[in-house]
C-alpha cells in the first residue's frame, strides 16, 4: 500500500517510540497529525530535535489524552490512529496509581470513542509485555493469561480489554500490538539500558541498579516502529493481539556486562534499594514467541542486541548533556 497522503494520527508523538514512529511515517509520505502533551512552552518533546522538514510537515495538536472532546477532534479526518500516549514508568505507578488509570485506561477509552465517532479505518493500540506478569509458560504467546503485578500493568490490561470490548461490541477496527522491551536512542533513564550506559559514559565506576537477575526480551526501536507500520498496512487483522519481540532473553546482569564490553569500561554494580520493585511485583522473565508477528504481519526483528546497544551508546554519547547520571528517574 502507499502511505503518500494518507492521514494518520500519532498520540504520544513527543515520546520515545512515538517520535521515531512519527519520523518514519513522514518519511513514508504520510500526512501526520502529531498529538503531543500540552505544555506552556509548546515543546514537542523529542520532536523538537527532528529535522526541520519533518517538523514543518506535521499537524501538531498539543493536548491531553484524558480530554475526551479534544481527542475526538484530533481523530476527525484521520484514516489511521496510532495510540502510544501513556504513562509507562512502573515505579511511579506505585506512587500515583490513579494517574495511570486516568491516562492509560480513560485515555484509551477516549481514543476508542474518537476512532469510532470519526469512522477511522484502523486503530493500532500499544500494549506491553508487562501485562503477562511473571509467566507460567515460556516462550510467551499472545494467549498467555494476563496478570497485573503493578498498577502500570493493571492499567494496560484494562486498556487492552477495552480495545477487545470495543471491537466485539462496536466493530472498532483496532489492532493491539504488544512490544517487549523496546530500547534505543531517546529512551529515558527510567529504563535499564540507558541507565547503565549513561552512568558508564559519565565515567562512573559504581553503577547503581536494582536487581540483576530479571530477564528481558529487548527490541531495538526501529524494529518496533516497523511493527507499527505493518500493523496499519496488513488487511483483515482487526481484533488481533500481536507481540513484537526477538525471542531471546538477556538478564540485567548480562546486559551490564555487554554494555561494559561495548564501551571498554571497567565498573561494578551497586544495588540501590529505591530501584527495587516489591518482591511480588517484579516480573522475573519476559520471553516472546515472535511467530505470530512473522506469520500475520511479515515482521521480525532485524537489529541484534549487540548492534542496537552500539547504536544506543553512540547516540547517548553525543547527547549526554541531556541526562543526569546521578539522578534516579522513576
Amino acid at each position: 500500500m502507499s502511505w503518500t497522503g494518507r492521514k494518520v494520527l500519532v498520540t504520544g508523538a513527543d515520546g520515545f517510540i512515538g517520535s521515531h514512529l512519527t519520523e518514519r511515517l513522514v518519511g513514508l509520505g504520510a500526512d501526520v497529525r502529531a498529538f503531543c502533551f500540552y505544555n506552556s512552552n509548546s515543546s514537542l518533546g523529542w520532536l523538537d530535535d527532528a529535522e526541520p522538514a519533518v517538523k514543518k510537515s506535521l499537524d501538531v495538536r498539543l493536548g491531553d489524552i484524558r480530554d475526551a472532546r479534544f481527542v475526538e477532534e484530533a481523530c476527525r479526518g484521520v484514516d489511521t490512529v496510532f495510540h502510544l500516549a501513556a504513562l509507562i514508568a512502573i515505579p511511579y505507578s506505585y506512587t500515583a496509581p490513579e494517574s495511570f488509570v486516568d491516562t492509560n485506561v480513560k485515555g484509551t477509552l477516549n481514543v476508542l470513542e474518537g476512532t469510532l465517532r470519526a469512522g477511522c479505518c484502523r486503530m493500532v493500540n500499544t500494549s506491553t509485555s508487562e501485562v503477562y506478569g511473571t509467566p507460567s509458560v515460556l516462550p510467551i504467546r499472545e494467549t498467555h493469561p494476563l496478570q497485573g503485578q503493578s498498577p502500570y500493568s493493571a492499567s494496560k490490561i484494562a486498556a487492552d480489554k477495552l480495545c477487545e470490548a470495543y471491537h466485539c461490541s462496536f466493530k472498532v477496527p483496532v489492532v493491539t500490538l504488544r512490544p517487549f522491551n523496546t530500547y534505543g536512542p531517546r529512551q529515558s533513564t527510567r529504563a535499564v539500558l540507558p541507565t547503565i550506559l549513561v552512568q558508564l559514559l559519565a565515567g562512573e565506576k559504581e553503577v547503581k541498579l536494582g536487581r540483576l537477575d530479571p530477564k528481558r526480551d529487548l527490541t531495538f526501536v526501529t524494529d518496533t516502529v516497523e511493527g507499527f507500520v505493518k500493523a496499519a498496512e496488513v488487511e483483515d487483522i482487526e481484533g488481533e493481539v500481536i507481540q513484537l519481540g526477538i525471542g531471546r532473553t538477556v538478564s540485567i546482569g548480562e546486559l551490564f556486562e555487554a554494555a561494559c564490553a561495548a564501551l571498554g569500561a571497567k565498573a561494578h554494580v551497586v544495588q540501590e534499594q529505591e530501584r527495587l520493585r516489591p518482591d511480588n511485583s517484579e516480573v522475573m522473565v519476559l520471553l516472546s514467541d515472535p511467530s505470530k508477528a512473522k506469520s500475520v504481519l511479515g515482521w521480525e526483528a532485524l537489529v541484534p542486541l549487540e548492534e542496537g546497544l552500539r547504536r544506543t551508546a553512540g547516540w547517548l554519547e553525543k547527547h549526554l548533556h541531556l541526562y543526569d547520571p546521578e539522578r534516579y528517574h522513576q
